[in-house]
């Protein structure tokens, strides 16, 4: 990243190169509202709220340590000595956080990549699934039909009273609607939090959001800041009951669970994706501000006006200038009059226009737009045709692109976000762990037919399958299922292969994995 897009993202008191705003529709804040919230001085810091009397005295002290007689202070401070990040002890952030949330809503392809993301990772619902140790318990009392019932009868008791209280620990949003607000936090920030409050019985009662973009770490990594509203509040790390707080008199904070993309060049922030595609961003912020002035110019572009023949009047060119400035912008269609001198014998007066720019104006640098698509769309690892816009994309190559998707994007960021979760978790039982629901990439017939085959060869146990479809267990679904003498003949005949032709024909068949067909005229894709 070169030093000109870096100012875009540092958390530094210069304006960005680039700026929120493109045009005045956007609404964009001014620049007092882009300050960052902890950069602020001693005297500001003591009007605020949420302060303790200790905390006050020791700000006090600090500001006049650095003063001498006659009201006089030094003026050669570290910009940061006597500031919210100095006196409270937490870590500058190495990027612009509201900058990073901001930008979420002004580039289409960021906001569609992040989206997606959230989509697939969080976004299909959750499950509470059986731990390694449940697993063994429900192995060993196969067999015994009565205490198996009666095991599957209380771990559905279990899983239904977790999932309901889980939702209720926020009367606001869903458990799944908290998720997915801590990580679009998290793609757009490269940080997420999870707030958890307890009730006095030590119990945890609350689960929420908190905003990225305003909370920092403290230096000694005991717990984390927030500003909001001229108010500054403390909280704990999830499961540490002892930490006194720092700044106020609350002397029960809440917890919270921090969420954070690895960089090797902070340890106590995350970095998100799109700050390795900033030279993208500013692009297409520019060309996107080129394409609005042309139309804001109602699509005229830049024209030489040539007189032949003549010298036009103060009065005239007043007249044609003011109309090319001014009088153009806010109207499609306008009459032009300029008072021109009259012809003679020795000449010819003759006005016309040429313009500077050659060939289509509207619509400019769409190569280089798609460029900056796709390096963003790079950046977050997110196949274009996820975003809904496959342009030339086959079927089968926009289906290859999925399984990496999920393999390689979603399914490790799932696993990342469940073992935070599962922190929380474990508070209620160690009997089931939740997993957040996978992409799927196999249709409904293609689901059955593989449940069959590990069904037939006693893989899998009926229950199993239906416990996977949401369904209840039944009696007698943990024992293999029994093939009679034609399913038996069957299982034997697929197993050595005597059916060649029917294997070949299913292996041929472009629907095997649940892949559309190309369209007419395309033919299929040899791999």
């Amino acid at each position: 990243m070169d030093v000109s897009n870096r100012a875009v993202f540092e958390n530094d008191d210069e304006i960005p190169l680039v700026r929120v705003k493109t045009s005045g529709d956007l609404g964009a804040s001014n620049d007092s509202e882009d300050a960052d919230p902890f950069k602020i001085d001693a005297s500001k810091i003591l009007k605020m709220n949420g302060l303790s009397q200790s905390t006050r005295r020791r700000v006090s002290r600090m500001e006049k340590s650095y003063e001498g007689q006659g009201g006089t202070k030094t003026k050669a401070l570290d910009p940061l000595a006597l500031t919210g990040y100095s006196i409270f002890m937490v870590v500058v952030p190495p990027y612009n956080l509201d900058y990073l949330a901001r930008i979420y809503e002004i580039n289409a392809s960021h906001h569609a990549a992040v989206n997606v993301k959230v989509a697939n990772v969080v976004g299909l619902g959750y499950n509470f699934t059986e731990t390694p140790r449940t697993l063994e318990k429900i192995e060993d009392s196969i067999g015994e039909e009565e205490k198996l019932n009666k095991i599957r009868r209380k771990l559905g008791r279990i899983r239904s009273d977790l999932r309901d209280y889980l939702e209720s620990l926020n009367n606001e949003d869903s458990f799944g609607e908290v998720m997915k607000k801590v990580l679009t936090d998290f793609e757009c920030t490269g940080n997420g939090y999870i707030e958890i409050g307890r009730t006095n019985t030590g119990k945890i009662g609350y689960i929420g959001h908190i905003p990225a973009h305003t909370m920092r770490v403290r230096r000694d990594r005991d717990g984390f800041i927030q500003i909001v509203y001229n108010t500054y509040t403390f909280f704990r790390n999830f499961g540490d009951t002892k930490t006194t707080n720092p700044i106020g008199e609350d002397n029960k904070p809440n917890e919270v669970i921090h969420l954070k993309k690895y960089t090797p060049t902070n340890t106590f922030y995350g970095i998100p994706d799109i700050v390795s595609s900033a030279n993208a961003l500013a692009g297409d912020e520019f060309a996107a501000k080129f394409n609005i002035d042309y139309f804001e110019n109602k699509a005229v572009p830049r024209y030489i006006i040539v007189v032949k023949g003549a010298k036009l009047s103060a009065d005239s060119e007043r007249k044609l200038l003011e109309f090319f400035h001014t009088g153009l912008k806010g109207k499609n269609h306008r009459t032009l009059y300029i008072p021109l001198p009259a012809d003679n014998d020795n000449s010819k007066v003759e006005f016309k226009m040429e313009p500077v720019e050659a060939g289509v104006q509207d619509s400019s640098f769409n190569n280089y737009r798609r460029e900056n698509r796709d390096q963003i769309l790079m950046a977050h690892r997110v196949p274009i045709s996820k975003i809904g816009m496959p342009e030339g994309v086959s079927l089968a190559n926009a289906r290859d692109a999925d399984k990496t998707f999920k393999e390689q994007v979603c399914r490790p960021a799932q696993d990342f976000v469940e073992d935070k979760v599962n922190m929380i978790i474990k508070e209620f039982t160690d009997v089931f762990v939740l997993r957040f629901n996978e992409l799927t990439l196999t249709d409904e017939d293609t689901q059955s037919r593989i449940d069959e085959r590990y069904l037939r060869t006693q893989v899998l146990m009926p229950n199993d399958v239906r416990s996977r479809k949401g369904l209840a267990p039944r009696p007698g679904g943990d024992t293999p299922l029994l093939l009679n003498a034609q399913a038996k003949a069957e299982q034997v005949t697929q197993t050595t292969g005597n059916r060649n032709r029917d294997q070949q024909r299913q292996a041929n068949a472009p629907d095997k994995t649940g892949e559309a067909r190309n369209p007419k005229g395309e033919g299929r894709q040899v791999k």
